[in-house]
């Protein structure tokens, strides 16, 4: 006989359908592009941090058990000693503006990170506290990381961050535990959009703002679809043509998402460099979450009488 889990919380298969919200871009911009740096270096699992486990993916597939992976943690050192500053680089040069998806974990061994991103006008959004999956968790454990990150946020980066997104899998109370802690203009624990949509919870409509796997250069590491940095660039531009002429009726949304460690190797940096060249010109809106947020806020409000922002 078949058995199912219950189904804690309701799908939505349709979404906006064939009805996108016709809302403008700034600038008469036909896509949000939305680039996302993820730093996860000193979050990463490692005995020698007490965590249970070491991590099992960087360059290769490998799992050290019952003792230090020294090897690991060397592949995650180096996305924050040289990888960092050459991806920032590129970003500088470019001119393009990055949300930074930062572990409160990673954070912490890396407080110059929040100083570089408060000189450039960088956004940080917490990846959780380290770099792990939440289903499963119980909820007084993820009440209380919650209440850890945006306290480590609060300290070392001088405020809390507006948006969060859970490594991989979010727990099936996630989204309410960060409705209830307030503070969130939105989260990225979703894959199933081009545009931001709302969701509620009580009397309190929450932002969401997908995320994507695709266009993303984990794919050089999971099942190795990248192998060049010209592989990344053709795929992310094939994306961004797509929507670009989808745009001409609706707005579309399109997130890039990156690694220090991964992009920031000299063998695929150029993949970067280059996608910013061939970007350079087409009718964009270059954008950080908070500000893909914040517009979407203003110019496509959630029905009455669902209450959104920031909770005071």
């Amino acid at each position: 006989m078949e058995t199912r889990l219950p189904l804690l919380i309701e799908r939505d298969f349709f979404g906006y359908g064939a009805s996108p919200p016709r809302i403008e871009w700034p600038n008469n911009a036909r896509l949000a592009l939305s680039f996302v740096l993820n730093l996860e270096e000193g979050a990463e699992f490692s005995l020698r941090a007490g965590d249970p486990s070491n991590e099992d993916t960087h360059e290769v597939q490998c799992q050290i058990k019952d003792a230090p992976d020294l090897c690991m943690e060397s592949h995650f050192e180096y996305g924050t000693r040289a990888g960092y500053w050459r991806v920032m680089s590129a970003f500088e040069e470019a001119g393009v503006p990055v949300t930074l998806n930062v572990c409160a974990r990673a954070l912490e061994a890396t407080p110059w990170v929040a100083a570089y991103a408060r000189q450039r006008g960088d956004e940080l959004c917490c990846h959780g506290w380290r770099w792990e999956s939440h289903a499963g968790m119980s909820e007084p454990e993820e009440r209380a990381l919650i209440d850890r990150c945006m306290a480590t946020f609060q300290h070392i980066a001088g405020n809390a961050p507006v948006g969060w997104h859970t490594k991989s899998s979010p727990s099936v109370q996630t989204r309410r535990l960060l409705i209830e802690h307030g503070g969130f203009l939105y989260d990225s624990d979703a894959y199933n959009d081009d545009l931001p949509y709302y969701v509620t919870h009580g009397e309190r409509a929450h932002l969401v703002l997908p995320y994507a796997f695709d266009t993303n250069d984990m794919r050089f590491f999971v099942n190795h679809s990248f192998h060049r940095g010209r592989d990344f660039h053709d795929y992310v531009m094939d994306a961004v043509k797509a929507l670009l002429r989808e745009g001409e009726q609706a707005p579309r949304m399109l997130t890039i998402g990156l690694h220090t460690r991964i992009i920031g190797r000299p063998g695929r940096i150029d993949g970067l460099r280059d996608l910013f060249a061939s970007l350079h010109g087409l009718p964009i809106w270059y954008a950080t979450r908070e500000q893909i947020a914040q517009h979407w806020l203003r110019h496509c409000p959630p029905p009455s009488p669902f209450e959104a922002g920031v909770r005071q």
